[in-house]
């Protein structure tokens, strides 16, 4: 692990991306301390440790903060080596890179904030924020009839180009992605899934199983088997709660 580090994370406990952090910090076997932050009322330490996006998750490290899921995710792999998160080999990091990019991308950063991290729209005009939700999974929450299925059918087309690109680039050599310990690309999906099975029961569509992708579905299964990731992942029926209460929000919205 190298020498001792004071490691603060500044989260909120509904957000993934916080879940995210805090998953990766627990795998690597990471002492920290956590300070919740309201969303609503955002403290001036956030506002001066993330002054560009002013959101969390933070992370901060003997005095310095870094910002941003995925860049703290790289960058705590980088400072606590072990175990790792990624291949040795450089062309299998690479291509381990351009998949979660990929993710997030296509499924995670398709709108400015994420409908369970950013309660700073709270007062904001609800066409104005089901307006903001965009294909595919944010299109899902706020759609309904024929959108609704087209929104369906482009994430579990994702999820499928997903699990072809893994399958081919990293051939199956355990229970996890990269293999017998839980990787980047675990973390990611792994930790996304209560969101999107909230989304399936609100929506009443059906978008992750292991008939449609079963490849994805066992390594996923596999991570959210870890005791370590049951205790750490933020509770299904607080999520549910959440993007139902979302869903309703955009739905009502849509009729004015």
């Amino acid at each position: 692990m190298g020498e001792a580090k004071q490691v603060t994370l500044y989260g909120f406990w509904l957000s993934p991306y916080c879940a995210l952090v805090h998953l990766a910090l627990k795998l690597k076997g990471v002492a920290y301390e956590y300070v919740e932050e309201d969303l609503a009322n955002k403290s001036a330490t956030i506002l001066q440790l993330n002054p560009v996006h002013q959101k969390v998750p933070v992370l901060v490290v003997d005095g310095k903060p870094v910002a941003e899921s995925r860049v703290i995710l790289e960058y705590i792999d980088e400072t606590w080596a072990e175990p790792s998160f990624v291949p040795s080999d450089p062309y299998s990091r690479a291509r381990v890179r351009f998949w979660v990019d990929f993710f997030y991308q296509r499924l995670i950063r398709t709108m400015p904030s994420h409908p369970l991290d950013d309660l700073s729209t709270i007062g904001t005009p609800r066409k104005v924020l089901a307006n903001s939700m965009v294909p595919p999974s944010y299109a899902i929450i706020r759609s309904q009839g024929e959108e609704l299925e087209k929104a369906t059918k482009e994430f579990i087309e994702v999820l499928r180009i997903l699990e072809k690109g893994i399958m081919e680039d990293f051939p199956r050599k355990g229970p996890f992605i990269h293999g017998s310990s839980p990787g980047l690309l675990d973390i990611i999906v792994g930790t996304g899934n209560a969101g999107t099975k909230a989304i399936e029961e609100v929506a009443d569509v059906k978008l992750f199983n292991e008939e449609m992708t079963p490849q994805l579905y066992s390594y996923v299964h596999a991570f959210l088997s870890l005791d370590l990731v049951k205790n750490t992942v933020v509770p299904y029926d607080k999520v549910f709660e959440a993007i139902k209460e979302r869903r309703m929000m955009a739905l009502s919205s849509s009729k004015e």
